[in-house]
């Protein structure tokens, strides 16, 4: 039996990727983590190992539509291009080297936002000095930075210094998160920029921190991971995604045509 034969996604399946893939660049828009029209967000195509879903090169993340996304392969290939615009090479650059190692990722979002990129290029990193960073305690890799992503050599280094962690920070560079899904991999970055953003007004405030112990950091880790788990291998329903799309829904339905 061949393990890695594709096996093909029911209509419904496919299109409620396209969608919740949709609702991942409207909110990341709505939310300002967006630049112009670089970074990305990519989906594995449901039951197969090497068919992505990414945007068209040239527009807006808030353009984005469940219609106008544009499938690649694992080589960033266009199989199938709506409109015809193509993609950004250097972004699935980074894509294709996590979704080719990790399995597990089934969708990969980056993002270069003033408070992700300014962490980035801090020694120390993030801190988990509050709730929602104490949530990434041990659970951050690191990749140094080596230009911008063209050189295809580079993915090999980057996804061994990802590993099996679902929080990357690019050295100088940005943010990047994996998600079993396009909503773990949406929350978990809403919750890094809210950690990074939070970090540089506590360091900024020149105030003296308050360091919680390793100890508290960690149990604060394996509470986060256990709510995760409960979505993403129970199958509970995911009630924070549902909600932001709830909130797309009501004011810009049009990611869903």
């Amino acid at each position: 039996m061949n393990i890695h034969a594709s096996i093909t996604p029911t209509d419904a399946e496919l299109q409620q990727t396209r969608v919740d893939l949709a609702a991942a660049y409207r909110l990341i828009h709505r939310l300002g983590l967006d630049d112009s029209i670089y970074t990305h967000i990519s989906v594995r195509v449901p039951g197969t190992h090497d068919r992505f879903l990414i945007n068209p090169y040239g527009m807006r993340f808030e353009e984005v539509t469940a219609s106008n996304l544009v499938t690649v392969d694992i080589d960033g290939q266009v199989i199938d291009d709506p409109l015809g615009l193509g993609i950004n090479p250097a972004g699935f650059t980074i894509h294709s080297a996590v979704h080719a190692a990790r399995h597990d990722a089934q969708c990969v979002l980056h993002t270069h936002t003033v408070a992700g990129v300014a962490v980035s290029c801090l020694k120390e990193g993030l801190l988990p000095l509050n709730q929602w960073s104490m949530q990434f305690t041990d659970r951050i890799a690191y990749h140094d930075f080596e230009g911008i992503a063209l050189d295809l050599s580079e993915r090999e280094r980057l996804v061994a210094d990802l590993g099996d962690k679902f929080v990357l920070i690019l050295r100088n560079h940005g943010l990047l998160t994996c998600g079993r899904s396009v909503g773990e991999a949406f929350k978990l970055m809403h919750n890094m920029e809210r950690s990074c953003r939070a970090q540089l007004a506590i360091q900024a405030s020149g105030a003296e921190i308050v360091k919680p112990s390793h100890a508290i950091a960690l149990h604060t880790a394996g509470q986060y991971d256990r709510g995760y788990a409960k979505v993403e291998v129970e199958g509970k329903p995911d009630s924070e995604w549902d909600a932001f799309k709830r909130m797309l829904d009501r004011t810009d339905p049009g990611y869903k045509n």
